[in-house]
């Protein structure tokens, strides 16, 4: 039976992970939106990047430094941001913070992340970027953007790819609620997965812990997608944008770009990075995968910013694929996520794959430096 000791792979973590976990549990960190043909394009189109070897080249200790916004990482891959993720274990927000502290890699913290945001920066020594939604309400983003800085955080990750909620069929087939339902179908599974019902049961149910929806019964008895609305805005425009790249002292980035024309606007507007995003797949089923449009937009964008590729990243190899084609830096969610529902040492685990293929893919293709990495490395 496949164990943390011998998953060989982030896809042996996901099966790990789909053991461990109830149904509903394992397909909000798993699914995608409608028929989540966006999910699956985003591995197979790194799967049709071929990379050219060359070889005599003693590339034997390959260095996986990388510096962005004037801070230096151990590795060029960080955290993704993953509302909600102590669905996954109790306590994997916090999991990924110490990896951060530890391991020097950025986590780019959601807004709806299961812990506060407080409580992560105390543990996450620094490497840590703060995501936010547009809320409607301009009070619930000022009072995250004041405690976002209070608490240290330097970079803001502004999303801009949830105009409206995505269409997840596997949670309204689920009927997922936050707080959960107790229905016949959700007791079953906590029945069927014991050891994470006792974990959640004595942690306390997951939440958003930056909002304190569970106070108000009237909003935690809706569906997940209802409550989704409450922190996005349609009507978020490049004037709004304006207004907050204005608010925050610190780089801002933009993330959810996947047309060239919005890369190249959102840089006259004073964007600081761009990160290409299709949010997972979570949001749009008739849109192009991430790294599909990497290329174009690294065209329009030239080296004015940081690229940032987040999306369908499962192997070492993906990191070198996105960099030759113009990525500074990568964000992994689910790999991360997959790891985390065999709790902190489940995240530790994803952290030492990706960086071990990574720096066994570097000595093969026989390149010394992540830094470089260039299209010269892409077979034609």
């Amino acid at each position: 039976m496949l164990s943390l000791s011998n998953a060989a792979s982030i896809d042996d973590l996901r099966l790990i992970a789909k053991r461990r976990m109830p149904k509903f549990a394992f397909d909000f960190i798993d699914g995608g939106a409608e028929d989540e043909i966006s999910l699956q394009k985003n591995r197979s189109a790194f799967q049709e990047i071929e990379l050219l070897p060359k070889y005599l080249a003693g590339a034997s200790h390959p260095k996986l430094e990388t510096e962005i916004f004037g801070k230096y990482y151990s590795v060029p891959f960080g955290v993704a941001p993953m509302g909600f993720l102590n669905m996954a274990w109790p306590g994997a927000d916090m999991a990924m913070a110490r990896l951060a502290a530890q391991n020097k890699l950025p986590y780019v913290v959601s807004s709806a992340s299961s812990t506060s945001l407080e409580k992560i920066a105390q543990v996450a020594d620094g490497n840590v970027w703060f995501q936010v939604y547009v809320s409607r309400e301009d009070s619930v983003l000022n009072g995250l953007l004041k405690r976002a800085k209070n608490s240290e955080y330097e970079i803001l990750v502004v999303t801009v790819d949830v105009p409206q909620p995505g269409k997840r069929d596997r949670d309204i087939r689920n009927k997922l609620h936050i707080p959960f339902r107790p229905t016949l179908k959700i007791i079953t599974e906590l029945m069927l997965n014991p050891m994470w019902s006792l974990g959640t049961m004595l942690a306390g149910p997951p939440k958003f812990g930056n909002f304190e929806l569970d106070s108000c019964e009237e909003v935690a008895a809706r569906p997940l997608a209802e409550i989704q609305k409450i922190f996005i805005s349609p009507d978020f425009l490049w004037d709004d944008f304006r207004w907050l790249r204005d608010l925050w002292e610190g780089p801002v980035l933009l993330k959810g770009i996947l047309h060239p024309e919005d890369a190249a606007k959102a840089i006259e507007e004073g964007c600081d990075g761009i990160i290409v995003s299709n949010h997972g797949g979570r949001q749009v089923d008739y849109g192009p995968a991430s790294i599909a449009v990497l290329p174009s937009i690294a065209a329009s964008v030239g080296d004015r910013v940081p690229l940032i590729l987040d999306g369908g990243v499962r192997r070492g190899a993906d990191i070198i694929r996105a960099k030759a084609l113009g990525a500074s830096l990568v964000l992994v969610g689910r790999a991360f996520a997959y790891g985390a529902a065999a709790g902190t040492g489940g995240v530790y685990r994803s952290f030492n794959i990706l960086e071990s293929e990574l720096r066994q893919a570097l000595g093969q293709l026989g390149i010394h430096s992540y830094d470089l990495v260039n299209q010269d490395i892409l077979m034609r």
